[in-house]
Order: C-alpha cells, then structure tokens, then sequence
C-alpha cells in the first residue's frame, strides 16, 4: 500500500522536472494525490490518485507468487508466467492459459507509461525467445517487494533466499547486475523490516549494511558492480544523517531512472523521515528524475515498517486499488491466492 501512495504521488509528475513541479504545484510541490487526471481522458476517470506500472507489476509479482504454490510451481516461474500476463494486459497478446483473474481487472488492462525494457523482455519470452539486454533500468527493482512480504509471512525463505528471489525476478527483464541486484536489496530491506515488530530508523540503516554484506558474498562475480552500490548506498544514509536539504541530497545520488539510483534515493528518503511517511512520499517525488519509481521503493520500504494502519488516511482513501492492494497483502500473509470480490 506504501508504495502504491508513492507510485501514485509520483507518477503525476514523473516526466516533469523539479523546476516544472514547483511551477505546477507551488513551493513545496506536490504533497496530496491528484484525483483528476488530465491524461486519462482517452482511458476512464476514476477519481482516485492512479498508479503507474510500477504498481501494476508489484501486484503481478505477488500474484506469481501465490500462483506459484496453487500450482505447485517454483517462485520464480510463478512470478514470470505472471509477468507475461502483465505483458499480455498491455500489448494485446493472447493470454496462456493461467487463468489470472488479476489479469482481467480493468485498471490493470491499460498503458501507464510501462518501461520498454520490462515489454521488450518479455515479448521475447512470451514467444520463447531468450531476452537478453545488459539494462540496469529501476523497472526491477520497483515491483519486488511482495517477495519480502511473502517470506516474512511464511518463513518460506531466509535472508539470503529473500535476495536470492527478488534479484532473479527483477532479471527476468533486467540483466545488468545494477538492474537486480538492487531488487534484492529492497526486497530484504522489506523483510526485515515486516519480521521488525519496533523497527527504528537505526534498525533501517543496520538492515542496509547487513543487505549489502550478504549481496557482497552472494555475488562475488559482481564485485566492482556490488562495491559501487554499497558506495551510492552509503552515500545516501549520509546524507540523510546531514541538513542540506531534500531534493540537493537526492540530486547528489541520481535521479532514480537506474536500478542503484531509485533504490538510493528510496532509502534516503525513508531514513531521513522514518517516523513521518508523509514527508518521506514528498521527498521522494519532489525532484528532477524518476519520481514515480523512487516514490514506489521509498513507499515500500516505509510501509514495510509502520504498516497500513499508520499510512496517512488521505492517502489511502485516494489512491487507486486500495481494495486490490490490502486484499493481495492478505493473501501474502495467508499464502493462499483468492481471487477479489468486490
């Protein structure tokens, strides 16, 4: 639900420059979902803050997920016969056969600025090609978080296992280790921070050193790109301990378009307002690179931590899905797929 907040808080402003923000929404930019969407007129109004597909494809992954154990299935393949239905809802191609009521939620059937590394990928595996590309795009990272949630619900994997998982499911489409290695890093972020039942901010800044202690031993291979995220990934909890202010820390660590910047820029955010969501979702968006993605990271780390409960009502009465988010966050915690009744 956090990272929906974000997505939608972001996406409204994604190809905007922070300049361009401040000349639409003032001063402090934008800090409230907006519930009118110019750009949905060729679509259907409904009212609400609209998720990207950034939340589109977290809803898949834990879809993937549950499918996984009807079916009897592997996580991984679960997750990527999920990605294809995705696939499906946005290019028209001819679904397979997983039956995947998600896949038939009008909502999730339409075009929200998808990533063309995330449709290219999987155009080649619907048609049993190999996709290959060496993209280090954010389009992994933002949409593994149910991986975390599932583990910390079920005990189904450990640490490592959780890192392990969510980087493979990010490389499915993204094959630079700086495009899922970071998957890996916020899906553990996530984990321990759901196991965490007081977690704190130091909690938060522990949880990133431990991550990316393990990912240094999962992939030694990757050890100049593993060494360079642990640098950005310092960098941020620096900043975020300093007082300049939000958007020049967040312009020193990137603009979030890549897979180690958007992760960055999420756990800035999440450390320098860990007690309040609402400031970390307004930081998160307010600058010049890809707003909805780190809103995304940055809302699903954080709300790992304080839980739906705590999430401001503004929010949650004005975002898109919030019945599909808070239904799939219980069929997580129950490991058992149910399809929504509305």
């Amino acid at each position: 639900m956090g990272g929906a907040i974000g997505d939608a808080l972001g996406y409204t402003v994604e190809f905007d420059s922070y300049s361009e923000i401040l000349r639409r929404f003032g001063e402090k930019g934008i800090t409230r979902l907006q519930t009118q969407q110019d750009y949905l007129r060729l679509e259907f109004q409904v009212n609400k803050g609209v998720v990207s597909d950034d939340t589109q494809m977290t809803f898949f992954t834990a879809y993937g997920l549950l499918y996984a154990g009807k079916k009897g299935l592997l996580p991984l393949d679960g997750i990527r016969d999920a990605y294809i239905d995705w696939y499906c809802t946005q290019s028209g191609a001819k679904f397979r056969g997983t039956d995947n009521w998600l896949a038939h939620i009008p909502a999730l059937n339409v075009r929200r600025a998808p990533g063309m590394t995330c449709l290219t990928a999987l155009e080649y595996i619907y048609h049993g090609l190999p996709a290959s590309n060496n993209s280090k795009g954010c389009g992994g990272v933002m949409r593994v978080a149910p991986v975390g949630l599932w583990a910390a619900a079920t005990g189904e994997l450990d640490d490592d296992g959780v890192i392990r998982l969510a980087a493979q499911a990010a490389r499915i489409t993204h094959h630079h280790p700086l495009g899922y290695i970071p998957a890996g890093v916020a899906a553990h972020l996530v984990y321990k921070l759901a196991l965490d039942e007081h977690p704190t901010r130091e909690a938060l800044e522990s949880y990133v050193v431990e991550s990316m202690n393990r990912c240094g031993a999962m992939f030694k291979h990757w050890g100049n790109e593993v060494d360079e995220l642990n640098s950005l990934l310092s960098r941020a909890l620096e900043l975020a301990n300093s007082g300049e202010p939000d958007v020049d820390c967040i312009n020193l660590l990137g603009q979030g378009w890549v897979g180690d910047e958007a992760l960055a820029i999420a756990i800035f955010c999440a450390a320098r307002h860990f007690n309040n969501f609402e400031q970390a979702m307004i930081a998160a968006v307010n600058h010049n690179g890809d707003s909805d993605s780190t809103g995304a990271v940055a809302g699903n780390i954080l709300g790992a931590a304080v839980g739906h409960d705590a999430l401001p009502q503004h929010f949650k009465e004005n975002v898109e899905m919030h019945e599909l988010a808070v239904h799939l966050a219980h069929c997580l915690n129950d490991n058992e797929l149910r399809p929504l009744v509305l």
